[in-house]
This record gives C-alpha cells, structure tokens and sequence, in this order.
C-alpha cells in the first residue's frame, strides 16, 4: 500500500504513485532526462508556473506518447502530479532533486538552455 509521501490524494479520489526522495535514483533521473521531449517538459517546468496542466505543452507527439513522457518523468521522481477537475497538473520537484543530487537538477537545465541556444552541429 502507498505511504502518503508517495501518492498524493485528490478530491476527486484519483490518486497517482510518486516515488519518496529516499526512492530517487540517480540512473533513473539521468534516464527520464535524456530524451528531448522530456527534457523540453523539465525545462517549460522550471521556466513556467508552479503547476502547469499537461495539455499546456506544446510537444511534437501525440497524445498518448506525451502521457507516457509524463508518466517516465513522474516516476523516476523528477515531477509530481495531481488532479484539478479533469486536468492533470505537473509540478517539478525541484527541493526534492536538490536534495537527492545538489546542482544535478540546475546543471542539466542550463545545458539544455545552451543547447536550445546553439545551431546544430553540421552533420
């Protein structure tokens, strides 16, 4: 049964499984953050509101293939999610990532931010 640190209860009875910080683990975290569509969501999170709804990003996937990326990002610990209404909200899990892995977390944000900054190398 899921302690209430790992799921968060919502008044609609839905409830989604989060990993405890202790249950963070770094190849998992490195994992949900090596694949561009991810990381596009990890970096519209930190740049974003506090909760931002999943239908608010603008994503080059489908619907099914974006509730997947939350859903890799949710469990490796690196977002929390919750339900408002019929709208699932996401928030990054910033304290709790800096907790786990100091400077992991604002290291690979200013290096995606680089990255979207500079041309692609020719092929």
């Amino acid at each position: 049964m899921p302690t209430t640190e790992q799921t968060v209860a919502v008044t609609s009875g839905r409830r989604l499984a989060h990993p405890s910080v202790a249950e963070i683990r770094l190849e998992t975290v490195l994992h949900a953050l090596a694949d561009p569509v991810r990381l596009t969501i990890v970096r519209e999170l930190a740049d974003g509101h506090a909760d931002m709804a999943c239908i608010a990003f603008d994503l080059p996937v489908s619907k099914s293939t974006t509730t997947h990326h939350f859903k890799v990002l949710r469990e490796a610990g690196v977002i929390r999610q919750h339900y408002e209404g019929t709208s699932r909200m996401s928030r990054l899990r910033e304290d709790d990532l800096e907790s786990r892995f100091p400077g992991l977390l604002a290291a690979v944000l200013e290096g995606a931010r680089r990255s979207a900054r500079s041309p692609a190398p020719p092929a």
